[in-house]
């Protein structure tokens, strides 16, 4: 049976430090949910917590309706997959995949039948009688992947589960898990510090930092209209300046400390007043010309780097601030350093923040956790 995981109010303490803050969030039955956020936020602490391999100070946690706190994790029904695969050495892929449902006394058939299926399912099973010596990193993780699913479990928890493969593999294994979760369509709460991962799994995601959600919503409004500053900085590239919003006439305007402005649409009533505020513009939105005097921000070429269908280049402006720029290689030859260049953005797709960056300022930021708070 697929749960929902509801948790409310959590407290995490060790001894005199609290390590996640009244943390609420729901987790919808049959989702890919990432916790997501930088070493040290707490996400693999709340995702033991879930799984009963951490004590719980305070709040509740529920399957469905079932409280959780107490339960003993052998009969939370979960299936777990870890950062080091945590196969067994001594035993055959097999045997690895079949150990959860020894455990469960199910009958022999039973037993070997599903751990066919879910060998087959991973692609492993022509691996069966090998020991996972013999196996590279994404075949061990495959398997690990399998022996958790085999016993059918509520919850699926995985702990940074791609950290130990080269890049090509994390690739190849982050479209393995999303496309068996679709098939199986168990719920999973996924942890990871690795936002391109978590934007190509994620059905939603909990951007955390210092044990407080961020941020709950889907990769494309976390991407497009974070909640606030460290969202927008920790999602993807982006390049952050200081500027100013000003209200004329019932329009209103981003002015940077250069004197480039341009009008900005969809500031919500509450901040539509001038005022000290944070520009927050992804490489890919700024538009940069060779500098003809025209309007826009100026800025000098320091470096660039050719990467086939774009070119980075690397800036610095006139109010001694670096930006990061992202253009479409042309067939003519890259922009020199030392060239000096004008830049405007897309202000469709700019965020502004409040000065101390706890806020954007803009509607349409869609965020999970405050609708449920």
């Amino acid at each position: 049976m697929r749960k929902n995981i509801s948790i409310q109010h959590a407290v995490k303490r060790y001894g005199n430090s609290t390590v996640i803050h009244d943390l609420s969030l729901f987790v919808r039955e049959g989702e890919f949910f990432t916790l997501l956020g930088p070493s040290g936020c707490g996400k693999t602490t709340l995702l033991r917590m879930i799984a009963g391999f951490n004590s719980i100070e305070g709040g509740d946690f529920f399957f469905n309706d079932t409280r959780i706190n107490d339960m003993d994790p052998a009969k939370r029904n979960i299936g777990m997959v870890f950062q080091n695969y945590a196969i067994f050495p001594n035993l055959t892929v097999r045997k690895n995949i079949e150990f959860g449902l020894r455990n469960r006394k199910l009958p022999k058939e039973e037993v070997r039948a599903q751990a066919e299926k879910f060998m087959h399912l991973m692609h492993v099973d022509e691996y069966a009688d090998r020991l996972p010596d013999r196996l590279s990193g994404g075949q061990q993780q495959r398997v690990a992947l399998a022996r958790a699913l085999a016993i059918t479990p509520d919850v699926l928890l995985m702990d940074e589960p791609l950290s130990n493969l080269d890049a090509k593999l994390r690739v190849e294994m982050r479209s393995v898990i999303k496309e068996i979760q679709n098939k199986v369509g168990i719920t999973t709460v996924y942890v990871t510090h690795d936002q391109e991962e978590a934007m190509a799994v994620s059905d939603r995601i909990a951007v955390m930092n210092d044990g407080v959600i961020q941020h709950i919503g889907t990769p494309k409004n976390i991407y497009q209209r974070p909640a606030n500053l460290f969202v927008a900085t920790f999602i993807g590239r982006t390049n952050v300046l200081k500027g100013r919003l000003l209200a004329e006439s019932g329009r209103t305007f981003i002015e940077t400390h250069d004197g480039y402005r341009a009008e900005i649409r969809g500031v919500l009533s509450g901040y539509a007043s001038d005022r000290d505020i944070v520009i927050s513009v992804r490489p890919e939105e700024f538009r940069l010309k060779v500098d003809d005097g025209g309007d826009g921000i100026s800025a000098t070429i320091r470096d660039s780097v050719f990467l086939g269908l774009n070119t980075h280049y690397f800036v610095t402006l006139s109010t001694g601030e670096e930006a990061e720029i992202i253009q479409e290689s042309s067939i003519d030859s890259i922009i020199e350093p030392g060239t000096r260049i004008r830049l405007t953005v897309n202000t469709e797709k700019v965020n502004i923040f409040s000065e101390d960056g706890s806020a954007n300022l803009l509607a349409g930021v869609v965020n999970d956790n405050a609708m449920e708070a």
